[in-house]
């Protein structure tokens, strides 16, 4: 701790603060709870933990960012799975917490942490934290040889998807009807709602697709599509409606024939992953949502406070590092199934 303190500048001589233990202990109270500076200096004082002004106290947490990070790269490394057949399910999403200040709201301005989730540990694998300029891609967390990376329709992107295969990884990857460009091992355009009109009365697609890449050769890939049952299909359409409305435009009907389907692509071989073993890895999906939930509910990860960029960053990062902490010890008091009983 106090190696890696000084090594990152954050704690480089005792004076106010005798030790790394204790300004990482400063850091958490501030971050961690409801109180401002100068109430956490006046407790740090209090409990003889140092004696500190609020000033003092922000100019630190100004400069421990990397320091923070440094700490969650530890205890991210520490954990480190194998994969395995077992392989390693690796959840690929991002969730965001709003900038704080006048003009950063008026611009949307947000803190984006990209990360992985990682199964049967159940256990997040990597974080990246990037402002909202910071883009989701598939490709942004390094591949481990042999997971099996799964993600939403925001990371259908092939030339991205492509990176993860040439690094030994494969994909499941949810696609909407229209969000790339289909064709077939001769380059001609595959209508998909074709393909979905003439597997109606089966219900189940399953057959090689090819996507077209920028700068590169299409990428051979394999089209697994299953029919909703009717109620959800009508749900599915409704929330198509509305978002339509909400934009302010009219829906296609080809938009909602296509909402009676859930299209995913994999990498996944027939021989080793039938279409209802890919469909089972997709509905784990569900898994990262829950760890988000309890990034921001149990740990109370929110917006930080303030708009000077080092202080946020401080302030999320000591979110980060105390949820790869607890997370061990989650299982005892959540009644959570394991993923395993839910697939």
């Amino acid at each position: 701790m106090e190696a890696s303190a000084r090594e990152t500048k954050a704690f480089l001589r005792p004076r106010e603060i005798t030790t790394a233990v204790n300004l990482l202990r400063l850091i958490l109270a501030y971050c961690l709870g409801d109180r401002g500076l100068r109430s956490i200096a006046a407790w740090a004082t209090s409990i003889g933990l140092a004696d500190i002004s609020n000033v003092a106290l922000l100019y630190r947490l100004q400069h421990c960012g990397d320091w923070l990070t440094l700490l969650v790269g530890q205890a991210l490394a520490e954990a480190q799975p194998k994969a395995s057949r077992g392989r390693l399910i690796r959840i690929i999403d991002g969730t965001t917490v709003p900038k704080a200040g006048r003009q950063a709201k008026a611009r949307n301005g947000v803190w984006r942490i990209h990360s992985a989730f990682d199964l049967p540990r159940e256990r997040f694998g990597f974080f990246e934290l990037t402002d909202e300029k910071g883009g989701e891609r598939l490709d942004r967390i390094p591949v481990l040889a042999g997971e099996i990376r799964i993600a939403d329709r925001a990371y259908l992107q092939p030339d991205r998807i492509a990176a993860v295969l040439e690094a030994s990884g494969d994909i499941v990857v949810r696609a909407g009807w229209k969000s790339a460009r289909w064709c077939d091992g001769e380059g001609v355009p595959v209508d998909l709602l074709a393909v979905f009109r003439k597997a109606a009365a089966r219900g189940l697609i399953d057959q090689p697709i090819w996507i077209a890449q920028r700068s590169a050769p299409a990428l051979k890939l394999r089209l697994i599509a299953v029919k909703r049952p009717t109620e959800v299909a009508e749900a599915a359409k409704r929330k198509a409606r509305q978002a339509a409305r909400k934009g302010g435009h009219r829906i296609s009907e080809q938009t909602l024939a296509a909402a009676e389907w859930v299209i995913l692509i994999t990498s996944l071989s027939p021989d080793s992953f039938a279409a209802s073993d890919v469909l089972a890895l997709y509905r784990l999906r569900w898994r990262i949502e829950l760890a988000f939930k309890r990034l921001k509910s149990l740990i109370g990860l929110k917006g930080p406070p303030g708009n000077d960029e080092r202080s946020a960053r401080a302030y999320i990062l000591a979110h980060l590092l105390v949820i790869l902490l607890l997370e061990p010890v989650i299982d005892e008091f959540e009644d959570s199934p394991h993923w395993a009983q839910a697939a």
